[in-house]
């Protein structure tokens, strides 16, 4: 999911913002009649390292992930890349991918706690990292030793201006440092990016069987769960792949939310889903972490 004019000037975390204005939708509201009419979604490429603007300003800021873990991340607005002032959202344009969203940070620290107690590993797995935006958890997967990562966003625009830069600020011998685990990254590893729809984006991936798929802040559209949950079941490795997933429990005012999605997995009787984390600290309403597997 966008960094706000105003991230340069303050590192905190926003809640969620779809307009300007305040909405009165309720939690489960039917949504759809009150959306703008639908907008075609930009073409499905693949991005390329070399596609950053030479040109663009990349600047970072440290975030402290764990006791020893620290990774960069850069500040991009969405007047630079976009040039639209103060906007989280424009459905079918822009989908926030130039903002750090919490559920980013609260995916990489369960990952890194099941890392911890050797429930998982990413050394030589697959990983897909799907609405990336500043890409921090598939990052944090290529510096655990994964043998390919993928990243996926809507907008190819904040693959070249911020996920691919934030990439080479978190590698060895860059000129940033990296996290205590940077020494583990394989040289070897594959990285690739791919911009577009959830729709239609498997049809440019190049692997169908994914270990891992990551995913923070993707499921606050009611009208797009669907297609990220076919997304996922095209994508996922049978029958030991497992999604991560980190939301909000409810986006209020569009309908989306952890509950929401894991409401249409369980009816759909493929995957099974276990809570891995519940943050309530008071910057936003009830943040979690959900891990998914093939039942």
């Amino acid at each position: 999911m966008a960094a706000t004019n105003s991230e340069s000037e303050k590192p905190s975390f926003e809640t969620f913002q779809l307009f300007s204005s305040t909405s009165a939708f309720g939690i489960f509201d039917d949504v759809s009649s009150q959306q703008p009419p639908s907008i075609p979604p930009p073409p499905t490429v693949e991005v390329h390292a070399s596609q950053v603007p030479s040109s663009f300003n990349h600047n970072v800021d440290s975030v402290n992930i764990d006791d020893g873990v620290t990774l960069f991340k850069g500040r991009v607005n969405t007047q630079q890349v976009f040039g639209l002032s103060n906007s989280d959202l424009v459905p079918g344009k822009y989908e926030g991918g130039l903002k750090l969203w919490e559920g980013s940070l609260d995916l990489i620290r369960a990952l890194l706690s099941d890392i911890k107690s050797d429930f998982i590993s990413f050394g030589g797995k697959r990983v897909l990292e799907v609405g990336c935006g500043h890409g921090l958890p598939g990052i944090f997967a290529l510096l655990e030793g994964a043998s390919a990562v993928h990243f996926q966003d809507f907008n190819a625009e904040v693959l070249r201006c911020l996920t691919i830069p934030n990439l080479n600020a978190n590698l060895p011998g860059k000129s940033h440092p990296s996290s205590s685990s940077s020494s583990t990254i394989c040289n070897k590893a594959e990285v690739r990016f791919f911009a577009g729809d959830w729709s239609d984006v498997d049809k440019l991936l190049p692997h169908v069987g994914y270990d891992f798929i990551l995913m923070a802040e993707t499921v606050y559209s009611i009208n797009s769960l669907q297609n990220l949950y076919n997304l996922i079941k095209k994508c996922l490795k049978h029958p030991d792949g497992v999604v991560y997933m980190a939301a909000k429990k409810y986006y209020f005012g569009v309908g989306g939310g952890s509950r929401r999605f894991l409401s249409l997995v369980e009816k759909d009787g493929i995957m099974s889903s276990s809570l891995v984390a519940e943050i309530t600290d008071g910057s936003s309403n009830v943040r979690e972490v959900w891990k998914l597997s093939v039942k």
